[in-house]
Parts: C-alpha cells; sequence; structure tokens
C-alpha cells in the first residue's frame, strides 16, 4: 500500500511537472501541427441588474422581459469551447448581481423612473453614455484579483444604453480592442479584456462581441507583417473588397455579404474559406458559396462558423503562432 501510494504521489508530481512545462512553451518551441493543451480562463461576472420600484419591485429584466444571463453565459460558454475545438474554457468564478445603474463618466446614473421613460419613449438617454470604468474596476477590487490570478477577465451584463464598450482592454501595454486601451491602469501586473454584453440580446451577439475583440487582437498581432505574410489580411478578405479573391471575411461581412450584418444574402461568389480548414496549408482552389454555407442569415450560425475557420495548431512562423485562439483569450501572448 505504502509503495503504491508514493508511486502514485511520483506520477502526479511528473504530470504536474508536464503540465507546467507544457504551459512554459511558446509557440517557437512547439511541435508543429498538434492539438494545443487546452486552457481555463477565469471570468468575473457582473449583472447590473436594478430594481424598478414603479414596476412593483421587480428588475429591469423582468419589466422588459430581456433574457436570463445564466442562459446567455451556458450558452456562450459552450459555443466558444466548441468553436475553439475546445481549446478555450471559460469558467465563472463568481457572479455579483448589482441593484443599481452604473455610473457614467460624468457621475450621471439613471433612476429607475427615468430610464424607463427614455426607454419606453426611445429617447432622452443621456449623453455621455460611456461608463467610469475607474469606478467599476475600484468598486469590484478587479485589478487586486487579477493581479492574484483569481481571474483573467471581466464580464459585464447591462441593457441598452448601458454604456459599455463590446470590449476593452486595461493593463500595461494594452492596445486596442474594439475600443481605446484603457487609462492609468498601467499598475495592474497584466493585460486583460473588460467584455460588455447585453441581456436584452442573445448568444449570437455575445459571440459578435468576442469576434470584434478577436478582429483588434489579430489585427495587432500581425501589425508588423506586410503582403503575403499578414495572414490576418488575408484572412479577413471577402467579395466586396476583394472581388474573386474572398476567404472567410469578417464579423460583420460574411464572404458575400455587400452591407454590414448581411449574413443571409443568397448571391454566389467564389470563396477560398475552406482552405483555412487545413492550415498551414493556404492552398487550394476557390469554392462558389453563398449563405447556405454559415447559417443562412442566422447571426449566431455565422459567428460559428467564422471562428471555426480560425487556425488552432501548434507551431508557428515568423514570430506568430499558429493558434489564434492563444492571442484571443489572453492578450498577455500577443508580442
Amino acid at each position: 500500500m505504502n509503495i503504491s501510494k508514493a508511486f502514485r504521489q511520483t506520477v502526479d508530481k511528473a504530470k504536474d511537472k508536464a503540465g507546467e512545462v507544457l504551459d512554459s512553451l511558446t509557440p517557437d518551441d512547439e511541435p508543429v501541427g498538434q492539438k494545443p493543451q487546452p486552457v481555463t480562463r477565469k471570468a468575473l461576472v457582473i449583472v447590473f441588474n436594478p430594481t424598478i420600484s414603479s414596476e412593483g419591485g421587480r428588475k429591469l429584466s423582468q419589466v422588459m422581459g430581456w433574457n436570463d444571463t445564466g442562459k446567455l453565459i451556458s450558452g456562450y460558454i459552450a459555443d466558444v469551447r466548441e468553436c475553439s475545438f475546445v481549446y478555450a474554457n471559460y469558467q465563472v468564478v463568481e457572479t455579483i448581481e448589482v441593484d443599481r445603474f452604473p455610473v457614467k463618466l460624468d457621475g450621471f446614473a439613471y433612476t429607475g423612473d427615468s430610464f424607463m421613460k427614455c426607454i419606453r419613449s426611445g429617447a432622452g438617454f443621456h449623453q455621455p453614455d460611456a461608463v467610469d470604468y475607474h469606478r467599476i474596476l475600484a468598486d469590484f477590487d478587479i485589478i487586486r484579483r487579477i493581479d492574484s490570478g483569481a481571474i483573467d477577465e471581466v464580464w459585464l451584463f447591462g441593457f441598452p444604453y448601458g454604456g459599455f464598450y463590446e470590449s476593452i482592454m486595461p493593463g500595461p501595454g494594452a492596445f486596442w480592442c474594439n475600443a481605446p486601451p484603457l487609462e492609468k491602469t498601467d499598475h495592474c501586473s497584466r493585460r486583460f479584456v473588460i467584455m460588455g454584453y447585453n441581456y436584452e440580446r442573445g448568444v449570437g451577439e455575445m459571440l459578435e462581441n468576442l469576434g470584434h475583440r478577436a478582429e483588434s487582437i489579430m489585427k495587432h498581432v500581425f501589425r508588423n507583417k506586410r503582403g503575403d505574410d499578414n495572414l490576418w489580411e488575408r484572412f479577413a478578405r471577402y467579395d466586396k473588397t476583394h472581388p474573386g479573391q474572398a476567404e472567410v471575411g469578417i464579423v460583420h461581412y460574411a464572404p458575400n455579404s455587400t452591407k454590414d450584418y448581411e449574413w443571409g444574402r443568397r448571391a454566389r461568389v467564389k470563396s477560398r474559406h475552406h482552405v483555412w480548414q487545413k492550415f498551414p496549408d493556404l492552398d487550394g482552389n476557390p469554392l462558389e458559396v453563398d449563405s447556405d454555407e454559415w447559417g443562412k442569415g442566422d447571426t449566431r450560425e455565422h459567428h460559428l462558423w467564422w471562428f471555426r475557420h480560425f487556425p488552432h495548431i501548434t507551431g508557428s512562423s515568423g514570430g506568430v503562432g499558429y493558434n489564434w485562439w492563444r492571442y484571443v483569450v489572453d492578450p498577455n501572448t500577443v508580442r
């Protein structure tokens, strides 16, 4: 029994050590073409869902018949895991429901009655709309939690005119992440992303927020690459901007889109989207495709289709890793 226990302890230590080695590998150290080790990213969820006294003391989400954040979160986590080929595994470590409206940059905060008047009339919303992110950082002790490793990112849930960016990056060396980097946060030990979600909307729109985060990060990853070496610019081509040379497109534009959000267009165009599924071999003739390929106009289906084309293997070339998801989920891996 003692020998068996000692043996198991030795094996467990070896596994832990191997895990540490794998975690410390950079893309340049990795063999090419293998499945990357999955990662777990810890999220703090903060839900602004104030009580509306004039509506019988019900929560704003109940008064308006908006979505349950728990269901949104579970659907989103499952979708991200699936479309990242089980690489990106999000874990909510704490959910805080806040019974008040977030404070704007100029100190303004709605009351229940003032917000309901605006939302029902569709007018009169406060400007500037932007929320005070530094107050949120302070109120919820976020920098300390990031520094300690308790969390890796923050998910804010709110409502129309809540004042959140879809994503924003604080931390040392923070860069554009569908919003300007959050200033005066260099004292944090690392970069992180604050996501802004709207529980009026669905999982498809949450994926769209992540998509814009990915676009920003990958553009930054390839910022010093030119011509054919800039694989992000090639991935993002669509027929409107590159006639006859479409590849996968961007979040708002499928290969055949002519305007924002036009994911259901039936016109067929030539696209080489399929070659990205055998990355890094990008040879292949274009295929004629239309919206049948990416969900016939369904927001969620298009975004899942788009993300499934992200390179997701080990290895690197020219200092850029072959697993783009590594950069999307952890901006500290961006050189």
